[in-house]
């Protein structure tokens, strides 16, 4: 087993990551930029090294240095965690090139999963069902004319080494493709290098479900059930469920059966995601694979009781997996909720600044992952998420009811949140009844975001003296805040997010 682990990470990932090292009896070494001097993550690892400026790119996007450091500090292996290196080729590579264990799957298979468009063609051949549309990148606009009118309008175009939702647009007719085909390529070129596209026919009103599947270098592969994914802002999971209230056990065994099929195809190994689009009839398409660990891994330990860190972990270091298939079962129902700094009224609206209060919920089943406390600082560098509140109970009414009691309990001062906005979703009638697609968002969203305005106003004169009074109590000390959605002095949530100088 390894004796050090480097974690290429930060915030609450890290720190997972960081408590599985321990309970194993690994040292853990964190790596940190100027903007994350005090995080938790920084303070949290046995060991901590600064790596450069707070921008990515001179930080925890360098190549160079973070190899290096793993040299320099004996560490046996590198956790990339997810987002940064977690799925990049290259320093998977350089990672075994340099003879550094690197905690994730083989540069081989990051390869074959990295384009879609090889992706989906390397599906087809293995008999998992793809979204109709083309398996080659449009080569031009003329082809990709021809090739929408064959499929049939709506289509999406889509960025060959896509990913979160950029470089995609949908289409509904002819008229429309030149300007969205040459905006999709200047899209993709920014974003990822790559101005590649190919073009997918566009599914009505489909469910986003997930396999998480796991493999050893022995041959041997098990997937842990799906999760629910569908509530999405701007193509990003804020709220992840498992199991799905819309999968019975005939689908369950289908879609579990693809992904799998869908791992050994690539030859994979350690923990992924195999991505399905679910239509209303429950036939389903492979949408791509994260070839890494995801954001909402939580809520598949809850329901299984699978470690999926220590797992990752230990077939690194040549282990088996350390259950079969038979032996896993669903057990209850788990739900994730995203903590974000943000303003959903805003559009999702990042917000930075200084946490003065940060107060998670407790009780019977429920797990906080968090990257931030009381004086952490939201940069503007880097993603806004602040931690993951995951809520497990016997079934999803019951999980659904502690989570909203778990969300009421936070206290996280100084920054925006979402925290309201996310139980208004959980007291909305389509997703307590699980009649929801990932458009739920595009149709709900606004209208929740304008209750939350409406929250906002001052109700009267008396209300207002008491909130300057505190004010002027703020500033004595010369500090600017911004009351918390759950602020003490937000009564019936009356006073929610309201930003004061």
């Amino acid at each position: 087993m390894f004796k050090k682990i480097l974690i290429a990470n930060r915030g609450e990932i890290a720190v997972r990551i960081m408590r599985a090292c321990r309970e194993m009896g690994i040292t853990s070494a964190a790596i940190y930029s100027d903007a994350d001097k005090k995080s938790l993550h920084t303070r949290y690892a046995d060991e901590s090294y600064y790596i450069g400026e707070s921008t990515s790119s001179q930080s925890y996007l360098n190549k160079s240095k973070i190899i290096d450091l793993a040299k320099k500090i004996n560490a046996d292996a590198i956790h990339p965690g997810y987002g940064f290196f977690s799925e990049n080729k290259d320093f998977i590579k350089l990672c075994e090139d340099e003879k550094i264990n690197f905690i994730g799957p083989s540069s081989v298979s990051v390869s074959m999963m990295g384009s879609k468009t090889a992706a989906r063609q390397l599906m087809k051949n293995s008999g998992v069902p793809i979204v109709p549309g083309t398996t080659e990148p449009i080569s031009n606009l003329d082809e990709g004319i021809s090739a929408a009118g064959l499929i049939g309008y709506p289509v999406l175009l889509k960025a060959s080494a896509g990913g979160g939702g950029k470089g995609m647009r949908k289409i509904s007719s002819a008229d429309e493709f030149k300007e969205a085909f040459e905006a999709t390529k200047r899209e993709a070129m920014k974003a990822f290098g790559d101005d590649s596209i190919y073009i997918e026919k566009f599914i009505e009103n489909p469910k986003h479900i997930e396999v998480q599947v796991i493999a050893d270098k022995h041959g041997n592969y098990a997937h842990l059930f799906e999760r629910e994914c569908s509530i999405q802002r701007r193509h990003q999971k804020i709220i992840e469920e498992s199991p799905s209230s819309f999968v019975d056990d005939a689908a369950r065994e289908r879609i579990t059966s693809a992904a799998v099929n869908a791992a050994k195809s690539c030859r994979y190994y350690n923990a992924g995601t195999v991505e399905f689009l679910m239509d209303p009839d429950k036939n389903f398409y492979f949408l791509e694979m994260n070839t890494r660990l995801q954001v909402e891994h939580p809520v598949t330990e809850m329901i299984t009781g699978i470690d999926l860190v220590k797992e990752q972990i230990n077939i690194a270091a040549g282990g088996k997996l350390s259950f079969k298939q038979e032996d896993i079962k669903i057990h209850g129902h788990a739900i994730e909720s995203r903590i974000y700094a943000e303003d959903p009224s805003e559009n999702f609206l990042p917000s930075v600044g200084e946490i003065y209060q940060y107060i998670p919920p407790q009780g019977p089943g429920i797990r906080v992952d968090d990257g931030f406390g009381t004086g952490s600082e939201i940069s503007v560098y880097y993603d806004p998420l602040i931690a993951k509140l995951i809520c497990w109970s016997s079934d999803r009414d019951s999980a659904i009811a502690r989570m909203k009691r778990a969300l009421g309990e936070y206290r996280i001062a100084g920054v925006i949140n979402n925290i309201e906005f996310l139980k208004k979703i959980f007291e909305h009638e389509d997703f307590k009844v699980g009649k929801f697609d990932i458009n739920f968002l595009s149709k709900a969203g606004r209208q929740i975001a304008d209750e939350l305005v409406k929250l906002r106003q001052v109700a009267s004169h008396e209300d207002a003296a008491a909130v300057f009074s505190v004010m002027a109590k703020e500033k004595s000390v010369g500090r600017k805040k911004k009351l918390d959605y759950n602020s003490p002095l937000n009564n019936e949530n009356f006073w929610t997010g309201l930003r004061y100088e």
